[in-house]
C-alpha cells in the first residue's frame, strides 16, 4: 500500500466527548465491540449465562450508588468486614451517567448510521445477524465516524486509535477485518494479540460471529481449472470463514493455505510473516489487525511488533495495517510512522469513579496531591488530625479483629465484601502470587454464607468437583475459599485452573477475584468495583499504563451502570502514588534501540528472507522503523552499520568484497527460519555442533536437555540440593549426557552444600549459568514425557504447576524451532531424531504411547492406564463401550474417589460427566482410526 501524501489526518466526525453525551439520560445498553462472547438465550443451544439477582437501591439518580449489606448472623470465629460510613458533609452526586445511542429507538431514526445493517458499511446480512444475536445491533457514534472515515472500509488507508478500555474499540477492528476478507476471497488476515489467554478468547468470539458467513466468490460454475494444484482448487469453492489460532503449544495442523483469520500471539505472528515474504506468498495477505499496539514499548517483545510493521511498510503492498490500545500518548507520532489515519476517542460507556484509599479513609483520586500536601504539613503538628483537616468521602471503621490490623487489608476486606454483599462482582489486585491467596483466605472469612440449598452453592459445588477432577487436583487454599464465593488467579496456577475460575467469576459464580496485574492485560474480566491492594507489582511500582489496565476493569457494559476504582495505599508509598495518579501516559518509544539489540534481528530477518539486500535497501528498511522516526537520523544509520558489522563477524551474513550487497549464510538462514533471536540462534548452533560429533544416543536425557527453552530457563531458579539428588539417580547414559554439555557433578555438590548461587558477570559466567539452568529445567521435561504427573512434578521441584505447565507448552515451540534449525543446516538424522522426540513432548508420554496419546482427553497417564487396562491399540478403545471406560477415568484422578472427597450429589454429576467425556474418547478414537485406515488403502 502506497503511504497517502501529507500529514496524517485526525478524524472527529460525529461527537464523541463524554461531555457532550452526557447531555442526555439513557438506559444501559448490550456489549458494542466487547472483546469477550455475548449472552445467548437457550433456544440458541448455547452457553446460558447466570442473571445475578442485584439489590435495588432507593436512591436519586444522580447520586453514587451505595452497597447495601444485608443484616447475616455469621458463626463466632468468623471475620466479620468492618462498615464503611459515608461522610454526609462532603458526599458529592455523581454527573447522570453518558448516553447510550443503543437502545435508544428515537436516537437510531436520527443517526441511522449507527446500525451496522446500514449499507454504508456494507456487512452482509448474516454477519449482522450474528452480532445482533449477541445484543449487538447498532454502535457508538464515535465507531460510526471512525469506520466511516475515507478509505478505512474500503482498505486502501491504515489505522491507529486509541479508544478506553470497556469502550468498543475491538469492534472497529472486527468489522474492517472481516469485511476485508469477506469481499477479497483471496485475501487473509493476522489479528496479532499479546498474550495466549487473549489469542483463545478471540478465536471463540471471531468462530462465533463468522459463523455461516460465506466470502463474495465468484462462481463461474462447476468446472474447475485442472491444471492448478489441487489446494488452491479446493480453496477456490472454499466459502467459508476460516479462523485459525497460532500459539504456544497450540497444535493446529491448519496451514497459512488453510486460513483466512490467522489470530496469532507476537512471535507466532512475526514467524508468519517471515515464512509469507520468503515462499513469496505475501500477496495473499490483505489486513493486519495490531491489537494492545502499546507493546511496541515493551522490553522484551516489543521490537517484534516494530518488525513486523516496519516489513509491511517496506512491501508497499496492498495490506491494511489497523494498530489500536487503550493506553497510547503519542498516537499522532505512531500513525505518521505508518502513514496512517488517526483517531482519539475518550467516550467510555460506563462513566467511573476512582478514589485513593489511605488508613481506613477513601477519598476521591482526583484530590490525592491535595491529601499527600495535607499530611506533609500535619507532620509538624501532629496534634492536628488529618481527617479534620480533610475529610474524606468514606471512612472504613476500625477492626479489633487480629487479621485487619492492618489498614490496607482492612479496607480491601471491606471494600470487596460489600461489592459481594451487593450483588456485584469486585476484583482485587495483588502484588504477587502469594498475596493473592493470603488476600482470598482472609476476604473468603468474612464473605456472607450461601445457604445450603441455594442454587450458587450448588454451582460452587460444581466449580468444586470441576477443578478437583484436572489431572493436577484443587489446591486446598482455593477449594476453601472458591465455596464461599472467593478465588484467586495467577501465573502459578494451571490453564485450566484459571480458565475455569475466570468462568465461574464471569457467570457470578464468584464475587470476589483476587488477582496479580497479569489478568488486568491478559484476559478480559471487568468488575463492578476494581480494588489494587498497594501500588507495586512485586518490587516496582505500577506504571501509569498498568494503572490504566486494571482501573479499566472497572464497569460492565449492559450489565453495571457505574464502575468504581479504589487503590489502597500505605504510609511508604503515598507520595510515589499521587505522582502516578497524576502522571501522563509515557511516549511509545523503539526498541531497536542499540541497549536492546533489536536492530540486528531486524536486519538478519530482512535480508535472510530476501527483502532487502543492497546496502541503499537496508538503510531504506531501517527509514522504515519507528526508530528512525524516534531517533537521531545519525544515530541510527550508526546502530544499522555496528548491526550489520556484528552480523558478519558472527558469520550469520555475508557480504560481497564492496560492501555494497548482504546475503544471509546457512547458519543465518537457520536462525530466521527457527524464530531465533540472534543470540540464541548461535549457542544453539555451539550446542548442536558438539552434539554431531558425540550425541548421547543410549538415552533421552541428552535431547531433554536440547529440547529445554532457553529463555524459560533462563529465569529457572536453581534448589541445588534437589538438583543433586537428580544427578544422583541418573543413569550412566544420563549422567554421560550432561557432563557433555557441561554440567560437572562436583560443582553441582559443592553448590548444594555451599548454599551458593550462580554468577553471571563475565559472558563465560553467563554461558555456564545457562548450561546448569537448561540442565535442572531439563530435569522437568523428563519427568513430563515419562507420564509423571504434574503435580508430583511441582511437588519434586518446589515449584508451581502452572510453572511446570508452561514449561510443557513452551517447549513444543522451541522443539519445532530446534528440528527446524537441524533441517536447515542440513543435519537430517539429527532433525529425525529430534522429531522423534517432539512427538513424546507433545504427548507427554512415552513411545509406545504415542498412537493413544493422539485421542482426544487422553494424554500420558490416562493413555497408560488405559493400555493396562487392555485397550492397547486404537482399534480396541474405538470399540470400547463407554460405562467400560469410566472406572478407568476415575482412575486417572484418584483424588476424586477417595473416601469422603464426594458428596452423593456431587458423585452422581461426576460420573455422568465422565461418561459424557468417555463417548468423547470414543468418538476421537473411530476418527482417527478411520483415517489410518484410510490411508493404509490409499498406499
Amino acid at each position: 500500500m502506497s503511504a497517502p501524501s501529507g500529514q496524517p489526518v485526525r478524524i472527529y466526525g460525529f461527537q464523541t466527548s463524554v461531555d457532550i453525551a452526557r447531555q442526555h439520560t439513557y438506559d444501559t445498553a448490550p456489549v458494542a465491540g466487547h472483546k469477550r462472547p455475548g449472552e445467548y438465550s437457550a433456544s440458541d443451544n448455547r452457553t446460558v449465562p447466570i442473571v445475578k439477582q442485584r439489590i435495588r437501591f432507593n436512591v436519586p439518580a444522580d447520586r453514587s450508588v451505595d452497597f447495601i449489606r444485608p443484616s447475616l448472623d455469621l458463626p463466632k470465629g468468623r471475620l466479620v468486614a468492618s462498615d464503611i460510613r459515608p461522610v454526609a458533609a462532603v458526599v458529592r452526586g455523581r454527573d447522570p451517567p453518558p448516553h447510550s445511542l443503543q437502545n435508544d429507538e428515537k436516537e437510531l431514526n436520527d443517526h441511522p448510521l449507527l446500525l451496522l445493517s446500514n449499507p454504508a458499511y456494507g456487512l452482509p446480512p448474516a454477519l449482522v445477524a450474528n452480532w445482533s444475536a449477541i445484543g449487538l445491533k447498532s454502535i457508538y457514534q464515535w465507531q460510526a465516524s471512525c469506520l466511516l472515515t475515507p478509505g478505512l472500509l474500503n482498505g486502501s488507508r491504515h489505522l491507529v486509535y486509541t479508544a478506553p478500555t470497556g469502550g468498543g474499540k475491538s469492534l472497529v477492528a472486527d468489522v474492517l477485518m472481516i469485511k476485508r476478507i469477506i469481499e477479497n476471497p483471496g485475501r487473509k488476515a493476522i489479528l496479532v494479540l499479546p498474550y495466549v489467554a487473549l489469542v483463545q478468547e478471540k478465536l471463540k468470539w471471531l468462530r462465533r460471529i463468522v459463523q455461516d458467513v460465506e466470502k463474495c466468490i465468484d462462481d463461474t460454475g462447476d468446472k474447475v481449472d485442472s491444471t492448478r494444484p489441487y489446494h488452491q482448487r479446493w480453496r477456490k469453492l472454499q466459502k467459508s470463514i476460516r479462523v485459525t489460532g497460532y500459539f504456544g503449544g497450540s497444535r493446529t495442523a491448519a496451514s497459512w493455505a488453510d486460513t483466512d483469520i490467522a489470530v496469532c500471539t507476537i512471535e507466532k505472528a512475526n514467524s508468519l510473516i517471515n515464512s509469507t515474504i520468503e515462499e513469496c506468498s505475501i500477496g495473499e495477505l490483505g489486513v493486519v489487525v495490531l491489537d494492545e499496539l502499546h507493546m511496541l514499548d515493551d522490553e522484551h517483545r516489543g521490537y517484534l511488533l516494530e518488525l513486523m510493521v516496519t516489513k509491511l511498510l517496506l512491501l508497499r503492498q496492498n495490506i491494511q495495517i489497523i494498530g489500536m490500545s487503550a493506553t497510547l500518548s503519542n498516537t499522532e507520532m505512531l500513525a505518521e510512522w505508518m502513514h496512517a489515519v488517526y483517531y482519539v476517542s475518550t467516550y467510555r460507556p460506563v462513566p467511573i469513579d476512582e478514589y485513593l484509599v489511605f488508613e481506613n479513609a477513601i477519598y476521591p483520586a482526583a484530590t490525592s496531591r491535595q491529601l499527600f500536601q495535607t499530611i506533609s504539613r500535619l507532620k509538624s503538628t501532629p496534634t492536628q488530625s488529618l481527617q479534620e483537616n480533610m475529610p474524606p468521602q468514606r471512612v472504613v471503621s476500625p477492626s479489633t479483629f487480629r487479621e485487619l490490623a492492618n489498614a490496607m487489608t482492612n479496607a480491601t476486606v471491606a471494600l470487596a465484601t460489600e461489592t459481594a454483599s451487593a450483588g456485584y462482582g469486585a476484583l482485587v489486585f495483588c502484588g504477587s502470587r502469594q498475596a493473592c491467596q493470603s488476600q482470598a483466605a482472609i476476604i473468603s472469612e468474612a464473605m456472607p454464607l450461601p445457604g445450603d440449598e441455594t442454587d450458587e452453592l450448588s454451582k460452587r459445588l460444581d466449580l468444586v468437583a470441576e477443578l478437583r477432577s484436572l489431572p493436577g487436583g484443587l489446591d486446598p487454599v482455593l477449594e476453601n475459599t472458591l465455596v464461599k464465593g472467593v478465588g484467586f488467579h495467577h501465573a502459578g496456577m494451571t490453564t485450566e485452573e484459571r480458565e475455569l475460575i475466570a468462568q465461574a467469576y464471569d457467570q457470578s459464580v464468584l464475587r470476589v477475584l483476587i488477582a496479580t496485574c497479569s489478568l488486568a492485560a491478559g484476559v478480559n474480566l471487568p468488575a463492578r468495583r476494581v480494588i489494587i491492594n498497594g501500588a507495586r507489582m512485586g518490587r516496582e511500582l505500577v506504571g501509569p499504563a498498568m494503572l490504566r489496565q486494571m482501573c479499566g476493569r472497572a464497569g460492565r457494559k449492559g450489565k453495571d451502570e457505574a464502575g468504581e476504582t479504589y487503590l489502597v495505599c500505605g504510609h511508604s508509598d503515598l507520595q510515589a502514588v499521587c505522582d502516578l495518579l497524576e502522571a501522563d501516559m509515557p511516549a511509545i518509544e523503539s526498541c531497536l534501540a542499540p541497549e536492546k539489540r533489536g536492530l540486528k534481528r531486524a536486519l538478519l530477518e530482512a535480508i535472510a528472507t530476501g527483502l532487502v539486500s543492497g546496502y541503499d535497501a537496508i538503510k531504506e528498511y531501517v527509514q522504515c522503523t519507528l526508530l528512525y522516526r524516534t531517533a537521531d537520523k545519525k544515530l541510527a544509520y550508526s546502530i544499522m552499520q555496528s548491526a550489520l558489522q556484528e552480523l558478519v563477524k558472527e558469520e550469520l551474513v555475508h557480504v560481497d568484497d564492496d560492501e555494497s550487497s548482504y546475503s544471509a549464510t546457512q547458519l543465518g538462514q537457520a536462525v530466521v527460519a527457527s524464530a531465533f533471536a540472534p543470540e540464541d540462534g548461535l549457542f544453539v548452533y555451539e550446542e548442536l555442533k558438539r552434539a554431531l560429533q558425540a550425541f548421547v544416543m543410549d538415552g533421552d536425557m541428552h535431547i531433554f536437555y536440547m529440547f529445554t527453552p532457553l529463555q524459560l530457563a533462563a529465569s529457572t531458579h536453581i534448589n541445588w540440593r534437589i538438583f543433586r539428588d537428580q544427578l544422583d539417580n541418573l543413569d550412566e547414559s544420563g549422567l554421560r549426557a550432561l557432563q557433555f554439555v557441561g554440567v560437572q557433578p562436583g560443582f553441582v555438590n559443592y553448590m548444594a552444600q555451599s548454599g551458593g548461587s550462580l554468577k553471571e558477570n563475565t559472558s563465560e559466567q553467563i554461558k555456564q549459568a545457562r548450561i546448569y539452568q537448561r540442565a535442572y529445567t531439563a530435569f522437568q521435561l523428563r519427568d513430563l514425557s515419562n507420564e509423571v504427573p504434574l503435580s508430583d512434578i511441582a511437588s519434586r521441584y518446589q515449584i508451581p504447576r502452572g510453572s511446570v505447565q508452561s514449561l510443557a507448552q513452551q517447549c513444543h515451540g522451541f522443539a519445532a524451532g530446534i528440528v527446524k534449525f537441524c533441517q536447515r543446516m542440513g543435519w537430517g538424522m539429527l532433525a529425525a531424531v529430534l522429531d522423534h522426540m517432539q512427538d513424546r513432548l507433545e504427548a507427554g508420554a512415552r513411545a509406545d504411547l504415542l498412537e493413544m496419546a493422539q485421542v482426544t482427553y487422553v494424554k500420558g497417564w490416562t493413555a497408560r492406564l488405559l493400555r493396562e487396562n487392555g485397550y492397547r491399540n486404537l482399534r480396541a478403545l474405538a470399540e470400547a463401550d463407554a460405562k467400560d471406560l469410566v472406572p478407568i477415568l476415575m482412575m486417572a484422578n484418584p483424588r476424586k474417589t477417595q473416601k469422603g472427597q464426594l458428596h452423593p450429589a456431587e458423585a452422581e454429576r461426576y460420573a455422568k460427566k465422565l461418561v459424557a467425556k468417555a463417548e468423547i474418547i470414543i468418538a476421537s478414537a473411530n476418527k482417527i482410526w478411520e483415517r489410518e485406515m484410510q490411508v493404509e488403502l490409499d498406499e
